[in-house]
């Protein structure tokens, strides 16, 4: 831990500031998912070394929503990169560093052009996958609209330090670098997950892959967030109500394309998949818009832990995520909510590059909170993540971390440090309840 002690003088006054670095040592610079002293027990990094790789796909034939005119879809190949971190084989002497590659702005809107940045993980580009421990659960994560594949790297790369496949999608149309219309996002968001789901598990499957056999497929976990939650809540049972077929036709020039996702559709419950074992939701988008109702919700089956902002002001927190928590009748379920928080409750912090002076004031708020350290946020959730999927695809004796008193202010919640658990409540209810 360094200390660096500093005295400025601001109107006249002589402030004494203390600021720390805690970073791994005192060389290295704080990365994204770095544990903070106050963080909970099981947000640490886990006992793997990682590797990291890009990937490209095509889903083949896929409605091109943007182009449907009177209700006639138009097909097209629509190219899917993604992100896959995993256990990997690091010699002792390699520096377990790698540099992103990441743009703000948005490619449709000309007031905000796109702004090129990186930032570092603690991860090696294209290392030797681990092969001699058997398959690891895979976990799919899905961005926010607009975001990208790494917006979440503090807890995609930790996760996988922790024994996991992790794969994060860029959602073709729904980039910062490609951002499309809308009703490509409501369309393909399950369709994207499911594909990639099962690319990831061929891969696994297949002799010449680097993932071949260390993917266990069967167990699977699915991470969303805001749009993301939209997709990954689809896809795990709850089927969309038909109000969202009215909202996306008059979006889309009268395309019916999504109703194959609806809880109506006679081909829908086919595509729930069992291996998928929980879900992830942070701050899920859609319930204040229609997109389920009390009947679709109950397609809600798997595990579910929810992760919500009390002043949520883009998908709603009373009639929004709560409303989705308390619908899902059928599932055993999780809320977590960070008090005061608004909607970012899942991303990395803010890079330096969104204070620079004339950005966009939204640049800096697609990834912070006025009321929460979202460094802190960051640990928080790689604790709670961690001991919610360690139970439900490794079997690990973490309920104590979750049955907790439903307001952390009023006793000191398991895995906190001494006065740090405040501001947090946690809902739980059974399946059937």
């Amino acid at each position: 831990m360094k200390l660096i002690y500093s005295k400025l003088l601001f109107f006249g006054i002589s402030i004494i500031c203390y600021s720390y670095s805690f970073a791994q040592n005192t060389t290295e610079p704080f990365v994204y998912g770095d544990a903070l002293p106050d963080a909970p027990e099981l947000a640490p990094r886990g006992e793997y070394k990682i590797g990291v790789r890009t990937l490209d796909f095509v889903n083949k034939n896929q409605v091109d929503v943007l182009k449907s005119k009177g209700g006639v879809d138009p097909t097209y190949d629509r190219p899917l990169k993604v992100e896959v971190w995993y256990p990997a084989n690091v010699a002792a002497d390699v520096k377990e560093m790698v540099t992103y590659d990441q743009v703000m702005g948005s490619s449709n809107d000309p007031k905000r052009p796109l702004i090129p940045f990186t930032f570092l993980g603690r991860a090696v580009r294209d290392a030797a996958p681990k092969t001699t421990e058997g398959a690891f659960p895979l976990i799919v994560v899905s961005h926010g609209y607009l975001g990208s594949r790494l917006l979440l790297t503090y807890l995609t790369e930790n996760l996988a330090s922790k024994g996991y496949i992790v794969v994060a999608i860029d959602h073709t149309e729904s980039t910062f670098r490609d951002a499309g219309g809308f009703p490509s996002t409501l369309l393909n968001r399950s369709k994207d997950i499911l594909f990639i789901l099962n690319q990831v598990a061929d891969l696994g499957k297949t002799k010449n892959s680097f993932l071949s056999g260390i993917v266990d497929d069967q167990n699977t976990a699915l991470i969303g967030y805001s749009m993301g939650g939209y997709g990954v809540l689809n896809v795990a049972g709850a089927g969309y109500s038909d109000q969202i077929i009215k909202t996306f036709g008059a979006l889309s020039g009268g395309s019916k394309a999504i109703e194959v996702r609806t809880g109506s559709h006679p081909d829908y419950r086919a595509t729930v998949d069992s291996r998928i074992k929980a879900v992830v939701a942070f701050a899920p988008w859609g319930m204040e818009r229609g997109a389920w109702d009390a009947e679709t919700l109950k397609g809600l089956k798997i595990p579910t832990f929810f992760v919500a902002g009390s002043q949520d002001d883009i998908s709603g927190y009373e009639k929004g995520i709560k409303a989705i928590y308390n619908g899902a009748v059928n599932a055993n379920r999780y809320m977590l909510t960070y008090m005061n928080a608004r909607h970012n409750v899942a991303p990395n912090p803010p890079p330096a590059e969104s204070l620079k002076a004339g950005l966009h004031f939204d640049e800096y708020y697609r990834y912070a909170e006025p009321a929460w350290n979202e460094r802190r946020i960051n640990n928080i959730n790689q604790h709670f993540v961690t001991a919610f999927l360690g139970i439900h695809l490794k079997k690990k004796d973490y309920a104590k971390y979750l049955d907790v008193n439903q307001n952390s202010n009023d006793k000191l919640w398991t895995g906190f440090k001494p006065r740090a658990s405040v501001g947090l409540e946690m809902l739980h209810t059974e399946a059937g309840k």
